[in-house]
């Protein structure tokens, strides 16, 4: 089969409005603004991640290595009486200088960066800023999760995906006291649980410019109350991934308030387009890939539609972004080659390519009701 399909997918209820406020009023303007995002901050951040570690003590960026293509470096930071350390490599496009940066915490992920893909960094003009967030918060289910991240600060309830995120606010610390970023252009991005923490580090701080989830589903760009089935380029039908099976396989990811909906996600007062509308009225790009069966691409393009009202509120509609491609879960040189031309697009006009922004799900009705308010 040349293109996947979608075979079938049920919406298990109703999207919350993202302009409804607690106290039962709507936002009515943009002074309203503020306070409705303190509160889907509360169940996108806090609720579904534990929160987020507090701002560092101190930082500290040494040099270990330098060369003409890449240099590497540890950071040092936390708190001064419990520090923690991990290493950073920045990837020059050619010589030494200011660039545009893309942070990426896949450095625990050695398949993702082969040749060809750094190959359309360097061809873009762009850096790349690479860590192992599993230096911050290991990745095995059947540890303790007792040191890294957790020791510099017990007694919090941040999972996992808020330690990673951390990593990158701190990479882009270090690029910044080093004076390698060009300040106007600074994206985050990762693929499946990397993606899932590149929205939650560019949800938390504006300094990213564009944030690029990839491939990143349940827990990331998708949608919980969807649940979905493709039929692949492989003419195997698949389903998407559940919170439950989130929460069996990676609990440790979570906030511990996420645990009661493991079985009744239309119960959830939230869902990812909460998390998206937090990183407006800033770039937010999704690249997605249709065989991509596991983390719902239909999902993430309902979640990306009903963002959308937040950025057409704030008057930023071109700034919200969505790529498809043929395909199966990986971070592909094509996701990085756009990613690329969107940074350049805002950055200095470069025109978008042809190929963003055209999804198969448009004669599919969006699934929430409401509508941001007219001002």
């Amino acid at each position: 089969m040349e293109h996947a399909q979608l075979k079938n997918w049920t919406l298990l209820s109703p999207l919350p409005d993202l302009f409804q406020l607690e106290s039962g009023a709507r936002v009515a303007g943009e002074a309203d603004w503020a306070a409705r995002r303190a509160e889907l901050w509360r169940y996108a951040v806090d609720m579904q991640y534990g929160g987020m570690p507090p701002e560092p003590e101190f930082l500290e960026v040494e040099p270990l290595y330098r060369s003409d293509r890449g240099d590497s470096y540890r950071i040092h930071t936390g708190r001064r009486a419990h520090p923690i350390t991990f290493l950073m490599q920045v990837i020059w496009p050619g010589k030494r200088g200011r660039y545009p940066i893309v942070v990426d915490g896949d450095g625990c992920f050695p398949y993702v960066y082969l040749d060809e893909a750094l190959d359309v960094y360097r061809e873009a003009g762009v850096a790349l800023v690479r860590f192992n967030r599993t230096e911050l918060a290991h990745d095995i289910k059947e540890e303790k999760h007792e040191d890294g991240l957790y020791a510099v600060y017990p007694g919090m309830t941040f999972g996992a995906l808020a330690a990673w995120a951390w990593g990158y606010h701190r990479c882009t610390d270090a690029v910044l006291q080093l004076g390698c970023a060009d300040e106007r252009m600074i994206a985050y991005t990762g693929h499946s649980r990397g993606g899932k923490t590149a929205l939650l580090a560019g949800a938390t701080d504006t300094r990213a410019t564009v944030v690029n989830p990839n491939g990143s589903g349940a827990g990331g760009a998708g949608c919980y109350r969807i649940h979905a089935e493709t039929l692949c380029e492989d003419d195997e039908v698949r389903r998407s991934e559940r919170l439950a099976d989130l929460l069996r396989n990676f609990p440790f990811w979570f906030g511990p308030e996420m645990q009661p909906y493991a079985e009744r996600e239309e119960d959830l007062p939230f869902d990812e387009h909460f998390l998206k509308a937090l990183v407006a009225p800033r770039v937010l790009l999704d690249t997605e890939a249709l065989s991509d069966a596991w983390a719902n691409p239909v999902g993430t393009y309902m979640t990306h539609r009903a963002a959308g009202e937040v950025w057409r509120f704030l008057g930023a509609e071109d700034r919200l972004l969505i790529h498809y491609r043929d395909g199966y879960h990986y971070h592909k040189p094509e996701d990085m080659a756009v990613l690329c031309n969107v940074m350049h697009h805002f950055l200095d006009g470069t025109p978008f390519d042809g190929t963003i922004n055209g999804t198969p799900f448009d004669d599919i009705p969006p699934v929430h009701t409401w509508r941001c308010p007219e001002k």
